[in-house]
């Protein structure tokens, strides 16, 4: 059976580190997955966790009764300067080992190149996956990507066939609904074609740039190469909960034990914990109902 796992990102700001499987246990998940958090392994950076903090965090999810389901780190592999290329990699390679000491076997990321050297940044790509996949393949880690909005790769079926030219199982895809319309809203064609390869499925709302004519929101000035786009909670876009759900059951991937949905709400902190529990709630229903 699929996992549920929150991001606890929300919650970031005002709770320490060891807090966290405490709060999320209190939401109602049985699961967490560690985003990028100022202690451990913060954005672009060299993580800050020794193996002290390490222990101290696994030992604190243990005794909340959550798991951690999976990590997410965001580095510069695909970066098209070598110089933030190389720092990548050997920051990503001590979240690795993190990895294995938290004996979390699931990585959820991001390619995190430019979209304006597409060509240069998918070269980096593989050149930093030559040094990261034999990790994977001797540690037994799994490593999903992301094709974020402002991507070097931002369209979902392009990405899986970045993913699937490195032949390796061991690097799958993520799905991330609040990135829908920039993957080119394309769910029910696109996930079947994945199949096992699919590790994570994020679930937040957003709403569709392309409706009103392109004014469903405003950037200024016009025509900017901003990507917007929103995490709300579930319901309050335009994303089609019930064709991805139904498209997610038709491919297996809620029955399957490994697979894993989070919970990546940023847009209430205000109210983090009671919609923590809404968006519980609700992929219960859109599981059960799918």
């Amino acid at each position: 059976m699929v996992k549920i796992a929150l991001d606890p990102t929300p919650f970031h700001p005002d709770h320490d580190l060891l807090e966290l499987p405490d709060l999320v246990a209190r939401a109602g998940y049985e699961y967490l997955q560690l985003a990028p958090h100022p202690d451990v392994a913060p954005f672009f950076r060299h993580p800050k966790a020794d193996d002290a903090l390490v222990a101290a965090f696994r030992k604190r999810a243990a005794d909340a009764g959550v798991g951690i389901s999976s990590l997410l780190p965001v580095q510069r592999i695909s970066w098209p300067e070598e110089t933030q290329r190389v720092a990548a990699v050997r920051n990503f390679r001590r979240v690795l080992q993190i990895a294995v000491d938290l004996e979390v076997p699931v990585l959820n990321t991001e390619f995190s190149g430019r979209p304006e050297r597409s060509e240069d940044s998918e070269d980096a790509f593989h050149r930093s996956m030559e040094e990261i996949v034999p990790i994977l393949e001797r540690e037994g880690l799994t490593l999903n990507f992301d094709p974020h909005p402002d991507d070097f790769v931002e369209d979902a079926l392009e990405a899986w066939r970045v993913v699937r030219g490195l032949n390796t199982d061991r690097v799958g895809v993520v799905y991330v609904a609040s990135h829908t319309f920039h993957y080119g809203d394309r769910a029910t064609s696109f996930l079947p074609q994945v199949a096992g390869r699919l590790g994570a499925v994020y679930a937040a709302d957003t709403f569709d740039h392309r409706r009103s004519h392109g004014l469903r929101y405003i950037s200024n000035p016009p025509g900017n190469a901003a990507r917007i786009h929103q995490h709300l909670k579930i319901g309050d876009g335009d994303v089609n909960w019930t064709e991805l759900f139904a498209t997610l059951r038709g491919t297996g991937f809620l029955d399957r034990e490994d697979a894993i949905v989070v919970s990546n709400v940023f847009a209430e902190d205000e109210t983090a914990h009671e919609t923590s529990q809404y968006q519980l709630r609700t992929l219960r229903d859109l599981i059960a109902g799918a």
